[in-house]
Formats: structure tokens, C-alpha cells, sequence
């Protein structure tokens, strides 16, 4: 039987070393394309590039079996680039990360991780965005690695429904203590942001932004609480952003000009 073809892509850059353990990852699966950032591209979210020009520079030689473009766009770009110029069809499975830190609860909507998946989904490819809990350079990305085949494997399988996506996060914890998968809803969170003020050597003012993690929902049901319980957090998450319960109420509100 045909290999599925995996598209492997991040927010992070093509050199992060989540995005090389999750390219050895999908070696073991199927027939693996890479077309990631140049740099690191984290919390870009769905931008997009329209006002300069999209380069991707192959980043093996002619006789290299690797299949890897180091993108100087964002992580969206990343996707579409590939599916339209670089890959020979339409990939099976659309997989980012692995990110560095969470992408957790609304995290979700500031990741370039989430949002390469995301741009996958839209292009109908069943897609999936795994991120670590754990910003280090050296984070053990190896931890989970029988979990993320598992779920690929099970995405290919099964399939997604049109317009859903996964969000995986996964722990800050050895492999023997990851208690297992948790099939999750969003939290209910958010940062609580604060804008540093300082001057530069010439005088000039500018703003560091920092903020503190604010987690308000003390549902065990959540990506939250599964992570802080040694689980990996799946959300199935939608692009759809309609909010269908709020439809027939707006519908009541009088928007008669006199």
C-alpha cells in the first residue's frame, strides 16, 4: 500500500529540535515533507505575508532522501506554499509542533503552532498541532513520542470530521509518568498583561510586554486540568468561530433607525 504523505511543519523553525523529534516520529509512519520557518515564527497566530515576498530554500542536497524547505514566511504561509508548489499532492495528514511551551486553553489563538495546523484543516487535510509544555531548548520531546505515532496513526484511521483540527498538549514529565491521553474541552483562561516601559541607549522609550498565566476555571474537564494532572490534553478544536447559541437572541435586538 501507498505510504500516507505527511506534511511536517512549526512555528518555532525548521532547526527547533520539537520539529526534528516529530519529523523522526513521522518517518516511522510515512512519506515525510518539511516546509517550516526559517526563524522562529511563535505566536504570529494566522498572519499571513502580503506585502513582501515568501522564499523557501531546500535544505538538503541531490542526493539527500530528505524532503525539507526552510520558509522565510509565517507558519500559514508554510502550509499553503506547500500544498500549492512544493509537494506533489495533497498531503494525507498536516502535523505542527512539536512546540516549545503550551498551547493550552486561548493560547491556542495566539499560536503560529495551532494555526499551521489550522490552515491545514481549512485546505481539508485532517490536521493536528502537538505542543510541550516546557519552553527549553533541551526539553525532552522524546517522552511522548509513542503518543504522538498513536495519534497520527489514529487520524489516519479514522479521520477528522470537516472543520475540526486537534490540539495536543502534552506535560512537562518523564515518559513513565504520563498518565495518558484526556479527551478535553478548552479552559477557561486567559494572561493578565502588563506592558514593561523602559529607554533605550539613545533616549528612546520602548515597551517590553511580560504578563502572568490567570486560570479561572477549576474544571476537571479542561486541557488545563488534564496537563496539570500529568495527562496529554486533547481539544478537538473548529475554526469556525460563529457563535451559533447567541444567533436568536442578536436576532431580538432592534436595529431600526429612526
Amino acid at each position: 500500500m501507498e505510504k500516507p504523505l505527511i506534511l511536517v511543519t512549526n512555528d518555532d523553525g525548521i532547526n527547533a529540535p520539537g520539529i526534528r523529534e516529530l519529523i523522526d516520529i513521522m518517518n516511522e509512519i510515512g512519506e515525510v515533507y518539511v516546509v517550516a520557518p526559517d526563524k522562529p515564527q511563535s505566536g504570529m497566530g494566522h498572519a499571513v505575508t502580503i506585502h513582501s515576498t515568501i522564499r523557501a530554500e531546500k535544505m538538503y542536497t541531490e542526493n539527500d532522501t530528505r524532503r525539507e524547505w526552510a520558509c522565510s514566511g509565517t507558519p500559514v504561509d508554510c502550509v499553503k506554499l506547500a500544498i500549492d508548489q512544493l509537494l506533489p499532492r495533497k498531503p494525507d495528514i498536516c502535523v505542527s509542533g512539536i512546540n516549545h511551551g503550551s498551547n493550552s486553553s486561548i493560547n491556542v489563538i495566539y499560536s503560529g503552532t495551532m494555526s499551521a495546523a489550522i490552515e491545514g484543516g481549512i485546505e481539508g487535510i485532517p490536521s493536528v498541532g502537538f505542543s510541550l509544555c516546557d519552553f527549553s531548548y533541551t526539553a525532552n520531546f522524546k517522552a511522548a513520542r509513542r503518543h504522538i505515532k498513536s495519534i497520527c496513526e489514529n487520524i489516519l484511521q479514522y479521520g477528522l470530521p470537516e472543520g475540526i483540527v486537534l490540539n495536543v498538549n502534552i506535560p512537562k514529565a518523564e515518559e513513565k509518568d504520563i498518565k495518558g491521553i484526556k479527551i478535553c474541552r478548552q479552559a477557561v483562561a486567559h494572561w493578565d498583561e502588563e506592558f514593561d516601559r523602559r529607554i533605550d541607549p539613545k533616549g528612546k522609550t520602548y515597551y517590553w510586554m511580560t504578563g502572568n498565566w490567570c486560570n479561572t476555571d477549576k474544571g476537571d474537564d479542561t486541557d488545563e486540568w488534564a496537563l496539570n494532572n500529568n495527562y496529554i490534553s486533547i481539544v478537538p478544536t473548529q475554526y469556525d468561530l460563529t457563535a451559533y447559541h447567541f444567533i436568536e437572541k442578536i436576532k431580538q435586538w432592534n436595529f431600526k433607525i429612526e
